[in-house]
């Protein structure tokens, strides 16, 4: 996990994000919660394939980051990853930035 600023935490998942990556993820993220991270931004461009329960993972991270009042972001999907998100309507759910340099430049 690297943070860019005590406000920002960026989480780089890599290979493939499944129900074996859920949990991980879910910690790191209640820790950047915990620690009054109010913007979240999901960088996966590590990240070679998302499946269902990667998805889902996703998505109730989302909510929770809401829930506390925060933002999250996506960046760096590659081509399946948006294929997917397309498919699922994802893409109208989650902010997506084409990489981090985007994503830093709309601050």
């Amino acid at each position: 996990m690297v943070s860019m600023s005590t406000t920002v935490q960026v989480l780089t998942p890599s290979g493939i994000l499944d129900s074996t990556k859920a949990g991980e993820i879910r910690n790191q993220v209640d820790r950047a919660l915990e620690s009054n991270t109010k913007v979240l931004l999901m960088d996966l461009k590590d990240t070679t394939f998302v499946d269902s329960s990667g998805l889902g993972t996703l998505v109730s991270v989302l909510k929770k980051v809401r829930s506390s009042s925060g933002e999250m972001y996506v960046c760096s999907i590659n081509p399946q990853i948006k294929m997917l998100f397309e498919l699922t309507s994802m893409d109208r759910v989650f902010t997506i930035f084409e990489d981090r340099e985007a994503f830093e430049a709309s601050r």
